[in-house]
């Protein structure tokens, strides 16, 4: 039987990966480990390309130029159809939500969440209907859609009634650079960012949904106890975000550092580095933080909501994502009971050892093969 072409449309992917972006490059190398029976053509932008490289002789990268957002949308509406026309693909995959609205060939997308819908208000209203139309049409349009959760599955079955049979959950995976780091390096790498021994780390792009406002009561409380704690916030700026506004408004200022966005390399000593990981978000499909904090060894705090209990099981202390005393008092008993923070860290590790990009990839495939007719 020839070998049949597989496309990836990685040309969501921004120029800073975060999230949705690290899944995308991740499946894509794992793709290149686990299947030895297709050809593919990835699709992606200048940025994307070192990468992407090395990924063998079954794998070619198209670069599209550095399109910006606008004009990679009209690309993928005109030029990917064309694209896929000519090089005779099999099916199509597109990783972040959005579908050429026609196509040749069988087309299968990545639904991260539906927090577009259950949650409107987090989001500017101009990306929020966007991308409201654009994941209807394309759950519309699918042969398959795959999902990184049972939640974010149950969410999607609640909000656009796909037929059950063509949802999918491969649950995402964590890079085998997370994994714990040598105090003195990790101590390096936190001075660099000016972040002080002990200090408190939470992740994600600045924006509403982090629910940081909850978090930074929640460290305000901690320091009206008498505890002598930092918050490190590490993300890129998003939207609607207030931050640093809401932490010197509760006198905080000293006490909240807002890294920026932070490159791959150093997460895995930053995560190391805190004596605790929070992760209070009001929504996750998956919450990828939570394991690759986990698999660095630091001790969970998250929300008891969506799919972060299906992630974390019970290596994580789970709370009310908007209750900050229910916050406040997991941090303060990861911060004063190392006998808990030793079992935290232990069950983290187990738990993060399970979830890997190699198995996201192998049940990503087996979809291909089930649309493709190969199943």
């Amino acid at each position: 039987m020839p070998r049949r072409l597989i496309a990836i449309d990685a040309t969501s992917v921004p120029a800073r990966p975060a999230g949705a972006g690290r899944y995308t490059l991740s499946l894509v190398r794992a793709l290149a480990r686990v299947d030895r029976d297709h050809d593919y053509v990835v699709f992606a932008r200048s940025h994307s390309l070192d990468e992407l490289n090395d990924l063998g002789p079954a794998f070619t990268v198209v670069d599209i130029g550095d399109l910006s957002r606008g004009r990679r949308y009209v690309w993928e509406q005109t030029g990917l159809p064309l694209a896929l026309r000519r090089r005779r693909a099999a099916l199509l995959h597109s990783p972040h939500h959005t579908l050429p609205l026609l196509s040749p060939c069988p087309r299968v997308v990545t639904v991260h969440d539906v927090t577009f819908f259950l949650l409107p208000e987090r989001y500017p209203r101009g990306r929020r209907l966007f991308f409201q139309a654009a994941t209807a049409r394309s759950v519309r349009g699918a042969d398959a859609v795959i999902v990184p959760s049972h939640s974010a599955a149950a969410d999607l079955q609640r909000v656009l009634h796909p037929p059950p049979w063509r949802v999918h959950v491969t649950h995402e995976g964590v890079d085998t650079a997370f994994r714990p780091v040598d105090p003195a390096e990790a101590a390096a790498v936190a001075e660099r960012y000016g972040l002080p021994p002990g200090y408190v780390l939470s992740l994600g792009t600045r924006e509403p949904g982090k629910n940081r406002s909850t978090l930074l009561r929640a460290l305000h409380l901690l320091i009206e106890a008498g505890r002598d704690v930092h918050l490190a916030v590490v993300g890129q700026s998003g939207w609607g975000e207030g931050d640093a506004d809401a932490a010197a408004a509760l006198g905080l200022a000293r006490r909240v550092h807002f890294t920026g966005y932070v490159d791959q390399a150093d997460l895995p000593a930053l995560y190391a580095g805190a004596s605790g990981f929070v992760f209070p978000s009001l929504h996750e499909g998956f919450g990828l933080p939570v394991l690759e904090a986990m698999a660095c060894g630091t001790p969970v705090v998250t929300s008891n909501t969506s799919s972060l209990p299906e992630v974390a099981g019970d290596a994580a202390l789970l709370v009310e994502p908007t209750d900050a005393a229910a916050i406040a008092e997991a941090v303060g008993r990861v911060l004063d009971a190392p006998d808990l923070a030793r079992q935290l860290t232990g069950a983290g590790r187990e738990r993060a050892s399970g979830f890997t990009w190699d198995a996201c990839a192998a049940a990503t495939l087996q979809v291909y093969r089930h649309v493709l007719g190969e199943a």
